[in-house]
């Protein structure tokens, strides 16, 4: 049993909660009523306690007056329930091939698993959250996309980009006080049904919606300076770069991060102010971003 705390240090803890509140303060008021989409993935799926805290910001954002749009993945779910079947993974170019037997479990997964996970983790605290996939009312509807490896187009099967948003459906959601979580398959305009990239979907329905932020929670804390760093040094992380000095880098990327950072291009170039990749292994780093000056990950500007 932990010792009781003096009185003093009651009051130096409550100063510090204190603090952190009156600095929180400017950033609410500019996001009051702004719509955030925030992609969601990783390992920040995969952890119990990141789970919580992740359903916690979604909550605490909502309450404090911005509205929350999630757009989840399930790579690691995918791939699990591929392994157990006997189904081999495999990326090109950052994206996963999915032939026919696979897009049906990632469809199952994606919607029948994932997204009721999500749904139900901010609805642990209250009626807020409504799953939606992009087939639903058309929200999304795709075109197929090939993979580009050292800019040589590779077919990667039933993987769509996103040709087109109806986002009629979402606004209805948040003009009811809901929660929007959106799992990222879609129809295709020629009737398929397709993967589509959690992260590009994000940036697709950030723009248009007029969202006034973007944020991909991932699994390193943002886009490094050189990846791998030289032997023996500390990779540095970009604080902030401009969409231009952003595309310039494109080609020289690590294959995993080209599909995140192409999603922060095309939202900043397609009108939305703001976008961040964020460490999602890093408990509450979305509040970290929003309400505080900490300011953490990388930031694309137009």
């Amino acid at each position: 049993m932990s010792a009781p705390t003096a009185p003093g240090g009651r009051l130096a803890a409550a100063l510090v909660k204190a603090g952190t509140l009156v600095e929180a303060l400017p950033w609410l008021q500019t996001f009051r009523d702004k719509i955030i989409v925030v992609k969601y993935g990783g390992n920040a799926m995969t952890s119990p306690a990141l789970q919580a805290a992740f359903a916690q910001d979604m909550v605490f954002l909502y309450h404090v007056g911005l509205r929350p749009v999630v757009v989840h993945g399930g790579g690691p779910q995918i791939s699990r329930h591929l392994d157990r079947l006997g189904v081999p993974t495999r990326f090109t170019g950052g994206l996963r091939v999915t032939d026919a037997d696979t897009m049906k479990i990632v469809r199952m997964v994606l919607v029948g698993e994932v997204n009721r996970d999500v749904v139900g983790l901010i609805n642990a605290h209250g009626p807020y959250a409504v799953g939606l996939s992009g087939e639903d009312a058309n929200l999304l509807v795709a075109e197929r996309r090939p993979a580009f490896v050292a800019g040589e187009p590779v077919d990667v099967g039933f993987v769509g980009d996103v040709a087109e948003v109806t986002p009629d459906v979402v606004t209805a959601l948040l003009a009811d006080a809901r929660i929007p979580v959106v799992a990222t398959v879609a129809r295709g305009t020629d009737g398929q049904v397709y993967n589509v990239n959690a992260d590009t979907a994000a940036a697709a329905l950030a723009v248009a919606l007029g969202a006034e932020k973007l944020v991909l929670l991932t699994d390193v804390e943002g886009l490094y300076e050189q990846w791998p760093p030289p032997p023996g040094q500390t990779p540095e992380l970009i604080s902030e770069l401009t969409a231009a000095e952003l595309e310039s880098r494109l080609p020289e990327l690590a294959e995993g991060m080209v599909p995140k950072m192409e999603a922060c291009l095309r939202a900043v170039r397609g009108g939305v102010p703001r976008a961040h990749v964020l460490d999602g292994r890093l408990a509450h780093a979305l509040l970290l971003e929003i309400v505080t000056d900490a300011g953490v990950g990388t930031m694309v500007t137009a």
